[in-house]
């Protein structure tokens, strides 16, 4: 068990020594370049980064992938930021269609880091949460594509934790990445076409409203609906031939 555990800080490491090397081929040595914790530092750093791709955008587009995977991999809060910047940086269409792939491939890796790391530890250290998803699972086999569809819509659901159990329990790889892929671009469109509108957005609260969140939530709940026909339609049929 306790080299399997080790992989977690092993991959950590070598993912932190990696982006410290490309930021430091930044054209300035990367002194304005980190992670954005508030609004004001989007603003700043999509400047930086803006002026940046006039001259060398493959940089730009290198630097941002590697920071949201990184953050993907290791469920680092503050993936919202980071589409915020990608509306500003590069587009609504093309800042919408990099953070779906991005958000997907950074959710496979942390799907595949846990499921390397195995079973027996994360039991060890999140038995409630993990025994309560493969009950949910194997409630749902029969709908699985569309149950893990709606657990990505719907707004509340914890992605990190999803990520995770989902690797463990050895939900398909193909499921899992499609639904991620599928189920986050919602959430990847409200934050990216923030970003394209920057400049009038005075705090992160804007960019979720109530009315952005309600839709999220009804798509959510279309996704569920040909899981409640089929579980109807299946109760149906047991009833007949009983």
């Amino acid at each position: 068990m306790f080299p399997k555990l080790l992989l977690v800080p092993f991959a950590l490491v070598s993912s932190l020594i990696l982006l410290y090397t490309i930021v430091l081929k930044a054209p300035d040595g990367g002194e304005q370049l980190s992670f954005p914790s508030k609004l004001e530092d989007i603003k700043s750093l999509a400047t930086v980064l803006n002026t940046y791709s006039l001259s060398h955008p493959h940089y730009v587009l290198l630097v941002f992938s590697s920071a949201y995977l990184f953050k993907q991999t290791f469920a680092v809060p503050g993936s919202v930021f980071l589409n915020v910047l990608a509306g500003a940086i590069f587009g609504s269409v093309g800042g919408f269609l990099l953070c779906c792939v991005l958000t997907a491939l950074g959710a496979s890796l942390c799907y595949l880091l846990a499921r390397l790391v195995g079973k027996e530890v994360a039991m060890k250290y999140f038995p409630v949460r993990l025994e309560q998803f493969r009950l949910k699972l194997e409630e749902n086999k029969q709908e699985l594509p569309f149950f893990l569809l709606f657990l990505r819509l719907f707004p509340m659901s914890p992605n990190w934790a999803l990520n995770m159990a989902s690797g463990v329990l050895g939900v398909p790889l193909h499921l899992f990445f499609l639904s991620v892929f599928l189920g986050l671009m919602p959430y990847n469109y409200l934050c990216v076409s923030s970003g394209v509108l920057l400049a009038d957005i005075r705090e992160v609260g804007d960019i979720f409203s109530w009315t952005s969140l309600a839709r999220c939530a009804s798509i959510a709940v279309a996704a569920l609906l040909p899981t409640v026909i089929m579980r109807a339609r299946r109760k149906r049929n047991k009833e007949c031939q009983d």
